[in-house]
């Protein structure tokens, strides 16, 4: 296991330790920091039996250490990928919604 993340876990192992949807134990060597800042870490856990992945943000202060994650069909790549991506604005929204409705006329009128 990254030592960073052994650092991580401290006196509570018990953090992100089984995939929730198949309740398989994690290897802790699959866990991977996919970026780190002063006291909050994201964390990629892939399942290797059902091929779900938990993303996580582990959070360390005076209190402990502290986990927030959610089930997600990304890689890691990707989700650095769309962590760097610009927000999607109401502008976008508009736009894709106009390109449907056009092409549904298209299609409509293409039977």
């Amino acid at each position: 296991m990254d030592d960073r993340l052994f650092n991580l876990f401290g006196d509570n192992p018990s953090l992100i330790t089984h995939c929730p949807i198949c309740n398989l134990r994690y290897d802790p060597l699959e866990a991977k920091i996919l970026e780190e800042g002063k006291n909050a870490h994201l964390v990629y856990i892939h399942c290797r039996h059902c091929q779900s992945a938990i993303l996580a943000v582990i959070v360390t202060n005076n209190l402990g250490v502290s986990s927030v994650g959610l089930i997600t069909d990304l890689n890691g790549e990707d989700v650095l990928r769309f962590k760097k991506a610009k927000p999607i604005s109401c502008d976008d929204v508009i736009e894709v919604h106009q390109f449907l409705s056009k092409e549904k006329v298209m299609i409509d009128n293409f039977d």
